[in-house]
């Protein structure tokens, strides 16, 4: 498995957060042509209690989130829409992606607001987190629109609607 998932939530029995997380990442380095076997993702499925303390020691920022992601080395790309350089599979220290945190209140209140299944929320939202992971960013807006754009595709391909779409 491309992912290591722990849940701290009793809550996650609800979705299979494991199998959810690993055809989220899956999907997403096979987007880019990247073998998934190559690499590994940390998963922690946690309760908003613990993400906001995630969100408030790393970030500095003390209120609940539905997800966090740490990258092992930063790959963002310098220029505004441009993409990042993707890692190389070869490169044992680009085997270890990095980290991701999911919060099970946060995204169930989400996805009921939006109508739609918890399960294809979390799966966007692991999406979302990996490519962080890969260096996209949505701070600015020519990142933000390219990085929209592939997540879309990317749940296109697993069957998924555009979560962006009103």
């Amino acid at each position: 498995m491309v992912t290591d998932t722990i849940t701290d939530s009793a809550a996650w029995a609800e979705v299979d957060l494991e199998r959810l997380a690993d055809v989220a990442v899956t999907a997403t380095l096979v987007h880019f042509g990247l073998d998934p076997e190559a690499f590994e993702i940390s998963v922690l499925g946690c309760n908003d209690a613990r993400i906001t303390e995630l969100n408030a020691d790393f970030r500095a920022k003390p209120a609940a989130t539905n997800v966090l992601s740490w990258p092992s080395q930063e790959r963002g790309a310098e220029v505004d829409g441009d993409a990042p350089l993707l890692p190389d599979s070869d490169d044992v220290m680009g085997a270890e992606l990095g980290d991701i945190a999911i919060a099970y209140e946060t995204c169930a209140s989400e996805a009921e607001a939006a109508g739609k299944p918890l399960a294809d929320h979390v799966t966007h939202l692991i999406i979302h987190a990996t490519l962080h992971l890969l260096g996209y960013d949505h701070v600015r807006d020519q990142d933000a629109t390219l990085m929209e754009g592939i997540e879309v595709a990317i749940l296109g391909k697993l069957g998924l609607s555009d979560p962006y779409r009103v």
